[in-house]
């Protein structure tokens, strides 16, 4: 395994680099007669386009996905999914300068340790351009999904230091950061603005919410569902921290603060974010992850080239200013793509549910 594959029944393999030919994703494992074109695939990967926000790069990529086989006549066939799109709007020149130095904060330095070779340009495999692949699997999932009746949900609930207080979901389609509170949004917007005009970047925090997942997803001891949809989302680059239900909250409780009462009706609360013993309970899952603020920024700052001598650094190009709020849909698509590898292995086991 090279650590390029996710999934047991449910299986992608993703592929490309930032600046080379293009992007992609085989789906392995899919059920047949799933209704699926490239018009569902294209509508997430639009989410994840650059524009949509002043904390967005400038590299404009059409991201036009084609399915190369596995659907017929608009269904999947059971067959192995293959997805790509090809890189248009490619510019290596920025990158020319800075080919002998270390970005800080990025994966150059680790994966020249690793591999003993890197390539500079954008970052290749460790580039945000492979979320590409991801989005396009993850709406192949939630196609599956909607079978199901299984809905998956992401928002921004903090961004540069500006937290949600609402949570009014009818909000998210309204601003540029899919943000639940109108008022928090229009303080993010000025948060950004004011960032980028100094050359540095912002992180937040975005929370997923799955509706109608059914009790009993999830394989004890090692295949927690929790464990997976916390492998899921830290394997997007940007992620360092993944909290379910209460989360860390849940450390300063009391046991008689922090459980779900159960009643005839269901639970009276959800800290248990949707799962207990690593199996869902039939209650909403709630997932929240923490982005780091993007690594390339104009300030000046300390590194070392190839040859480890000191050196600075200032990171020019076309840069997001946040992760967010593209890689929500990113999220999203890891939550679908952990929900119906899970989906399927249930199904494995008690064939009559």
């Amino acid at each position: 395994m090279a650590g390029n594959s996710f999934g047991t029944l449910f299986r992608i393999t993703t592929w490309g680099e930032s600046h080379g030919k293009g992007v992609g994703v085989v789906i392995d494992g899919c059920p047949p007669q799933i209704p699926l074109d490239e018009s569902v695939i294209q509508t997430m990967i639009n989410r994840r386009k650059p524009g949509a926000s002043v904390a967005t790069t400038a590299r404009r990529e059409p991201d036009q996905v084609v399915i190369m086989s596995g659907v017929f006549a608009g269904m999947t066939t059971g067959t192995p999914i293959m997805i790509m799109t090809t890189n248009k709007d490619v510019d290596s020149k920025t990158y020319e300068a800075h080919a002998e130095l270390f970005r800080p904060g990025h994966g150059d330095i680790t994966y020249l340790a690793k591999y003993g070779i890197r390539d500079w340009r954008g970052g290749g495999r460790a580039s945000a351009r492979e979320t590409v692949a991801r989005v396009a699997a993850g709406a192949v999932a939630k196609a599956f999904l909607d079978k199901h009746s299984i809905h998956i949900v992401s928002y921004t609930i903090e961004l540069g230091g500006i937290s949600a207080k609402a949570r009014d979901l009818n909000s998210i389609d309204r601003n540029m950061f899919r943000c639940p509170d109108m008022n928090a949004a229009e303080a993010m917007k000025k948060r950004v603005i004011d960032v980028k005009k100094k050359g540095d970047s912002v992180g937040g925090v975005v929370e997923v919410l799955a509706k109608g997942v059914p009790p009993g997803l999830g394989e004890p001891v090692f295949d927690k569902i929790d464990a997976d949809l916390a492998k899921a989302l830290m394997s997007i680059g940007a992620v360092k921290g993944v909290e379910i239900g209460a989360g860390f909250k849940a450390a300063g409780k009391l046991g008689s603060e922090n459980n779900d009462a159960i009643t005839p009706q269901g639970f009276l609360s959800n800290h248990a974010g949707g799962i207990l013993a690593g199996i869902s309970n039939g209650d909403d899952i709630v997932v929240r992850v923490a982005v780091k603020p993007i690594p390339s920024i104009a300030i000046e700052q300390d590194t070392v080239d190839t040859s480890k001598r000191p050196a600075t650094i200032s990171t020019k190009g076309r840069h997001d200013v946040s992760a967010i709020p593209r890689i929500n849909v990113v999220c999203e698509a890891m939550v679908g793509l952990v929900l119906a590898d899970h989906m399927l292995r249930q199904k494995a086991i008690q064939e009559d549910k």
